[in-house]
């Protein structure tokens, strides 16, 4: 007897069992953060991590694939607050590489769906391709009513290609009647109604049987594939019985958390929101939101201005406009993340892990925006103000779009603020920017199937024996030679080549670790490798140039790896793990590695923590990671299950991509991390560690960069030689330079203030004269002259000088500085108030010296190009000042 799973914990188990049942292997979820493929700003379906699996990149772990994936996809992200629409999701899937096709896909998701899940058959309906005969005959074979099977275009069921050319296929659909409540009461009513959500598609089958070329012809795939995909949160609504999925127990908590913390109740409606809805829309918007910026920021994501970070920022930005909307002032989004992990932490335990982290990611982003977001409503007013906006009495679309886009205020706050001052907004412009950004979201979030590495593909050349790890020097035969993206069998000095080898010593760059260089020699020549790639899984290939002689396909070479420059490279990559350690007993387990740069002459380590480190917590890092060195701690290396790893402590990089079996480097007990580069058999072969530089690369994120071995020496020794030489040069001991120089810096500090305060006295001698100047225009006093100043501000001086001396006065100033004329205009209150402006004046006045300037009323500055006219500038002062009485 089959227990119905209800809860969403139950179905994921349920579907993953079953095909485990079914003689899948069950996958763990990739990240979020697609692995090596920059042609993905998300992983936006389940079929993501097995890419190179269709394409046939890389040989699949196993024919049967299953899984339930982690999504983020940003093409609904506008439309989220209504019952349906989600940026992140969990995707359920099955997949076939070379194994079962249309009927296996067809007669496993049909035994699932009314045997494990118990759905009754009557409810379900199917849609197919037009013309897939073939399609509609196997589900008619399993029992579904011919009645009950539509058929539908390109549109509504195919799949592909994801460009213009590549794998692609009919793809069937499975419906669930949710019942005429739900319907829109039309006689046609079906799946894919467009006026109502009755039928809810649950199940997605991708038939990926074609080859579409550049003229649009199909033809049938060697080896046909399938892919499917069923939403986690729909399947819920489903088995829950849920009015939508804010109603399952996926959404249901996290909406009422979010009702609690900003002091609404869901479903109240109340009238002072602005959005038909009423705030169980805002409230969806928080709760959606809130989860998906949780596991953005879980897999390594941080807010920033372009890329990944933006959307994420542009996620978090909404969901706390959406909260201050509702009245919550303060920093709540922290919360929502709590309850997201104690909902889901079970399922994706990096959500625990790294709790405390999103915490204060979110809580940062909230604190940074809430400023951003009161500079957005000032400058809605400016453009309130602006003549021009008045004029036209509407706000232009790019307008709006950007005060959405860049400071988080929603179209319809713009639209009723503009209506409160009689101004509409360019609703056509605003759609038209809005479509283009998405259309850019779309362009992102395409991926293809084909490989730039086709010349390797159509080789088909067994994986290297990559020996490494254990010898710097190898014996091999050479498989392969290419040239210009062609496969050449022999080359002749000065040449460059790429040359493949069954067996190699050299280390592929990847993983942060740069690639080996060293020399291939053979009997008849020599070739200098300058870079060695892994362009596909398991094949090493060389990168170099032929310095002598020639080289065919099938001679013998000795490879022979740069033995001195590995072994900077390997100081380097075992001190990073040192490092790694080390940061998170100084700063918190949330300081995690986001990427890493393993060179020879130094190492770059990139992790996530909210603020600068202290001098202090610097020299605690060095200190700890060099006692280590000091304690000379063996290496060492072992390959287990990835489970197995995990259980036993080693930490995983987030962000890579992790089959069943790992490598695991443990440094004795101290540290253990999956990780496939090379390193030393002992930490005292790394001989010191110091740090040279930290800084920030993005919101929550810093990078260390620091020296090891010879590399820090020769720092260490040119740092010393340069402290003896200031030394000589101070007349102190070396131990003294630091007391020395900051006497120094304080007897110039002092030296400086003198030389200000005499440039104060002599301004001050100067204003005594310049008060002979003053004339009278139409009953009001006016000092327009020319002075000598050292800069800006002593012209400021001046000008508040005058203006204390004379209770009731216009000043402007002017004088030549750094070549150029500047100007100081100043206005008493009693002036201001019968309409005389000192920002109206400063502007008037510098026209005539071809520049402009601004300020308040009371007082402003302003500059321009041409020294010579200033003295008639000044003059005509008097001139503007009796036009204005």
């Amino acid at each position: 007897m089959v227990t119905r799973p209800t809860t969403s914990p139950e179905i994921r188990k349920a579907f993953l069992d079953f095909f485990a049942r079914k003689g899948h292997l069950v996958m763990r979820s990739s990240s979020l953060v697609p692995e090596r493929d920059p042609t993905l700003l998300f992983t936006s379906a389940g079929m993501v991590q097995f890419k190179p699996y269709f394409s046939g990149q890389e040989p699949p772990t196993h024919r049967r694939l299953a899984s339930c994936q982690k999504c983020f996809r940003t093409t609904d992200i506008d439309l989220v607050g209504d019952e349906s629409h989600l940026t992140f999701f969990e995707m359920l899937g099955n997949f076939s590489i070379g194994d079962y096709f249309k009927e296996g896909a067809i007669e496993l998701a049909w035994e699932f769906v009314t045997r494990d899940l118990s759905l009754p058959p009557d409810r379900l309906w199917i849609t197919i391709y037009l013309d897939d005969d073939e399609a509609q005959e196997l589900w008619m074979k399993i029992g579904v009513p011919e009645a009950r099977i539509l058929r539908f275009g390109k549109s509504e069921n195919w799949w592909g290609p994801a460009g213009e050319t590549g794998p692609c296929g009919p793809d069937s659909e499975i419906f669930y009647d949710r019942g005429e409540e739900h319907g829109c009461g039309r006689s046609d009513c079906a799946p894919n109604c467009p006026y109502c959500d009755r039928y809810l598609e649950l199940w997605n089958l991708v038939f990926m049987q074609y080859h579409q070329d550049e003229a649009g012809e199909l033809t049938p795939l060697p080896e046909q594939n399938i892919d499917t995909g069923m939403g986690l949160e729909r399947t819920a609504v489903v088995m829950q019985g849920a009015s939508s999925i804010y109603e399952t127990d996926l959404f249901y908590p996290l909406v009422e958390r979010a009702a609690e913390l900003v002091g609404v109740e869901y479903g109240s409606h109340e009238a002072y929101v602005k959005y038909p809805e009423g705030s169980d829309r805002s409230l969806r918007i928080i709760a959606e939101h809130s989860r998906a910026a949780t596991f953005l920021i879980a897999d390594g994501v941080m807010p920033a201005n372009e890329g990944r970070g933006y959307v994420l920022r542009r996620v978090l930005r909404k969901a706390i406009y959406h909260g201050r909307h509702l009245g919550q002032e303060k920093p709540f989004l922290g919360e929502m993340a709590g309850m997201v992990s104690d909902l889901m932490g079970e399922a994706y335990p990096e959500l625990i892990d790294r709790a405390e982290f999103v915490v204060q990611v979110m809580t940062a982003e909230e604190e940074r925006f809430r400023q951003t977001l009161d500079t957005g409503t000032h400058l809605l007013v400016a453009l309130l103000e602006d003549p021009e906006v008045v004029q036209r009495g509407v706000i232009s679309g790019q307008d709006v779009f950007r005060l959405y886009d860049t400071y988080g205020l929603p179209p319809d706050f713009t639209r009723e603020i503009a209506g409160e001052h009689g101004l509409t907004i360019d609703e056509e412009g605003y759609e038209e920017a809005m479509a283009a950004q998405q259309e850019r979201a779309r362009a992102a979030a395409t991926f293809g199937l084909g490989s730039q590495n086709e010349i390797y593909q159509r080789l088909d050349l067994p994986a290297t024996e990559f020996v490494g790890y254990k010898t710097l020097e190898a014996l091999s035969r050479v498989l392969a030679l290419v040239q210009g993206g062609e496969a050449v069998d022999e080359v002749q000095a000065g040449d460059e080549v790429e040359v493949i080898l069954d067996i190699t010593p050299f280390y592929a760059e990847a993983g942060g670790q740069v690639a080996d260089t060293g020399v291939l020699i053979g009997s008849d020549g020599r070739i200098r490798v300058e870079d060695t790639q892994s362009p596909l899984a398991g094949l090493i290939v060389h990168y170099g140039q032929v310095e002598a002689g020639s080289l065919r396909v099938g001679h013998e070479v000795t490879a022979v790896v740069d033995e001195e420059r590995r072994l900077d490279i390997m100081r380097n990559h075992t001190a990073t793990h040192l490092l790694h350690k080390a940061l998170r007993e100084v700063l918190g387990g949330h300081a995690r590695q986001s990427g890493s740069l393993v060179a020879p002459d130094r190492l770059r380590f990139d992790f996530t923590h909210m603020a600068a480190l202290t001098p202090e917590e610097l020299r605690e890092i060095e200190q700890r990671i060099n006692a280590k060195i000091r304690e000379n701690l063996p290496v060492t290396t072992q390959v287990m299950d990835y489970d197995k790893a995990i259980a036993a402590g080693a930490v995983a990089i987030f962000g890579e991509k992790y089959g069943d079996r790992v490598r695991v480097v443990s440094i004795d007990d101290y540290t253990k991390e999956l990780c496939g580069g090379t390193h030393l058999k002992a930490t005292g072969e790394i001989g010191l560690f110091h740090i040279v530089g930290e800084e920030s690369i993005g919101a929550g994120l810093r990078r260390i960069e620091a020296l090891t071995g010879r590399g820090a020496e020769r720092y260490m020794q040119e740092a010393l030689a340069t402290l003896v030489q200031v030394a000589d040069r101070l007349q102190v001991p070396p131990t003294e330079v630091e007391d020395k120089v900051a006497s120094l810096l304080e007897s110039l500090k002092e030296r400086e203030r003198e030389v200000a305060r005499l440039r104060r006295e002599k301004a001050r001698s100067e204003v005594d004269s310049l008060l002979e100047k003053v004339t009278e225009v139409k009953g009001v006093k006016l000092l327009a002259a020319e002075v000598r100043a050292d800069d800006i501000e002593s012209l400021r001086e001046m000008t508040d000088w005058v203006r204390d001396r004379l209770s009731s006065v216009v000043v402007v100033l002017g004088a030549v500085l750094d070549g150029k004329p500047s100007l100081v205009a100043a206005v008493t209150p009693d002036l201001v108030e019968r309409g005389l402006r000192a920002d109206w004046l400063a502007k008037e006045v510098a026209s005539l010296v071809g520049g402009g300037g601004g300020g308040r009323a009371t007082l402003a500055q302003a500059g321009g190009r041409d020294a010579s006219k200033l003295q008639e500038a000044l003059a005509a002062a008097e001139g503007f000042l009796a036009e204005r009485l």
